[in-house]
């Protein structure tokens, strides 16, 4: 490509961030990933740095800031700029250069880029470009402590990736992990991760998968269990109650003893018992809820 080629790329680049500016992410990234970028190639952190912080105008106010800046606050800024142009982001090669973040050794780097992330996952055809990343967010939920931001922050990406059917193949292999983590979390962190989970079980193709994963969740259906919980556990099971193997395969997932299957679905399973209980929880939905999982 001619000088000249390169100028005008550079043209369009420098229009596009402009655009990107008011995104939430811009100045927590620009922060932190400046530091980051003095010891990293100095070509690749400019352009990273240029593509990720927007106007400079806005990094230039942001740093005159006596006082110490929230990321929530910065978050609020303009995010509209962020969803109105998602197009040209893609465009040009944005969501892999800050996909790339991902990698960062800085915790709260790679929690900015989640979050940048899931803002632009709620374009449909970023999700494209987005789902290839998938094995790497769900190897920061794996890896992070439980209960952190990390671990947050990357579950409301999968909830937004997973609100249609067309990508929650790439979540077959980790439904053990998501029941796994529900088991040993807080409120806020079982709260999205079983959105998750209720998006998966939402479809008929795959059922399949997440009644073969050990059941590790039967201790969440009691009165103590948080309401936003429970409710969001009942539509899971009432789900997955919905489908209706055939005599064969019924058959072969009672053979697996911890199976969800088995623990959870079939005619002698132990949910039914604790489902019982709930019929007289405080809580009127969550009777109903109740009485629907069980007729």
């Amino acid at each position: 490509m001619g000088d000249s080629g390169v100028v005008a790329r550079l043209g369009n680049m420098k229009a596009l961030l402009g655009i990107v500016a008011g995104a939430g992410a811009s100045y927590g990234l620009y922060k932190l990933i400046s530091r980051e970028g003095k010891r990293r190639n100095k070509k690749k952190a400019t352009l990273t740095l240029f593509l990720l912080s927007g106007i400079y105008l806005y990094c230039t106010i942001f740093d005159d800031c006596t006082q110490p800046l929230v990321w929530s606050d910065i978050c609020a800024y303009n995010v509209s700029a962020l969803l109105i142009h998602q197009n040209l982001i893609r465009e040009f090669d944005g969501i892999h250069i800050i996909s790339a973040f991902l990698s960062d050794p800085a915790t709260e780097v790679k929690i900015q880029t989640l979050n940048a992330l899931n803002n632009l996952c709620m374009n449909i055809q970023n999700q494209e470009q987005i789902k290839i990343f998938v094995p790497r967010v769900l190897e920061l939920i794996e890896m992070s402590p439980v209960n952190s931001e990390l671990q947050l922050g990357a579950l409301r990406l999968l909830t937004n990736l997973s609100v249609t059917d067309k990508h929650q193949h790439l979540l077959k292999g980790a439904v053990t992990l998501l029941l796994s983590l529900l088991v040993v979390s807080n409120e806020t962190l079982q709260v999205q991760t079983l959105k998750v989970l209720v998006n998966l079980s939402s479809n008929p193709d795959m059922i399949d998968d997440i009644v073969q994963a050990p059941a590790s969740v039967m201790l969440l259906f009691d009165k103590r269990t948080a309401p936003a919980v429970l409710l969001r556990l009942l539509t899971f099971v009432g789900n997955l109650k919905a489908w209706r193997p055939s005599a064969q395969v019924a058959e072969e997932l009672r053979r697996k003893q911890d199976g969800l299957f088995r623990v959870m679905l079939d005619e002698s399973s132990q949910l039914h018992g604790r489902l019982l209980q709930l019929l007289s929880h405080p809580d009127a939905e969550i009777q109903a809820q109740v009485a629907r999982v069980m007729t």
